[in-house]
């Protein structure tokens, strides 16, 4: 695996957990503005992407978004990872957006391609084949929010501030939320929300279904790590084959009539049929025992 400056790549053993996560005890992300966490133990599977830029409140800056990027290049192809959760390692932010004193500096020819490298990141994140959880523990404003859209999951504190407040610095949102928003809530509501660059508790985005869990926050300031970390065990003992597809024909179906979408999930139903995890299904509920899976 590839490491830059930006990108740390660590493994939390059960008993380096903290009181606040699953940090490592012995590694610090101080100096790194994006962590790659693979979790082990009965986690293992669980991979965590946090951000980490105090000063801008994870502000989406040319070098979060490589450091990104290589994040999630790094965990697509590798089998072992079987649901993946996007954080925040700074109190009170998921990510505030765009980096606007970086953006004020760039040139208007420079602006264009990367908004467009923000979108293409947003797609690459949604397109991950494993599920991918949205840990909302602090304010997803813009870009940030766009970031959350983009997961399949999210979960949010009911303390937390979301919102696409674009058209107040006179833009609109450019990775992805006017198109993803709609899909989530509506697009009266959608527009409503970009309209008025409302900004929404958590509690309020659960209600019109922005986000899938509002949780009451910690002290420690984590409650919806801990929670995003409960829903992926419970994805950890399903057969990833199974969990994949089903991932594929929700989201290539929802892009089509009900009739294509049957033939995807049809589609999708054929790739199961031949792994080595369906017998092991079959033949753990025959033996009464737990199924050990693979992905095979």
């Amino acid at each position: 695996m590839l490491l830059r400056p930006l990108l740390h790549v660590r493994c939390c053993a059960p008993a380096a957990r903290l009181a606040t996560g699953l940090r490592c005890a012995s590694s610090s992300v101080a100096s790194t503005e994006l962590s790659v966490d693979y979790l082990l133990g009965e986690r293992a599977g669980i991979v965590a992407i946090s951000m980490n830029r105090p000063a801008a409140k994870n502000a989406i800056s040319r070098g979060l978004l490589a450091a990104m990027t290589e994040a999630v290049s790094s965990v697509r192809f590798d089998r072992t990872v079987r649901a993946v959760i996007i954080r925040s390692l700074v109190p009170g932010a998921f990510c505030a957006g765009a980096d606007l004193k970086e953006r004020a500096k760039m040139r208007p020819e420079e602006v264009a391609p990367f908004v467009s490298r923000a979108r293409a990141l947003m797609s690459e994140l949604e397109n991950l084949p494993m599920p991918v959880i949205a840990a909302l523990d602090g304010a997803a404003l813009g870009g940030g929010l766009e970031m959350a859209l983009a997961c399949d999951l999210r979960v949010a504190s009911s303390s937390a501030k979301l919102g696409l407040v674009e058209t107040k610095l006179a833009i609109i949102p450019g990775a992805g939320g006017t198109q993803r928003l709609p899909r989530l809530v509506g697009p009266a509501r959608a527009k409503e929300l970009m309209f008025t660059a409302a900004v929404l508790d958590g509690n309020q985005a659960a209600r019109i279904g922005l986000v899938d869990r509002a949780v009451p926050q910690t002290d420690a300031g984590d409650a919806a790590y801990q929670k995003a970390v409960q829903i992926a065990e419970r994805i950890l003992p399903n057969g990833p084959v199974g969990v994949r597809m089903v991932k594929k024909a929700v989201n290539l179906g929802m892009q089509m009539d009900l009739a294509s979408g049957l033939a995807v999930e049809e589609a999708c139903y054929a790739q199961v049929i031949p792994t080595k995890d369906r017998i092991e299904g079959l033949t753990a509920f025959k033996e009464k025992r737990v199924p050990n899976y693979t992905g095979e």
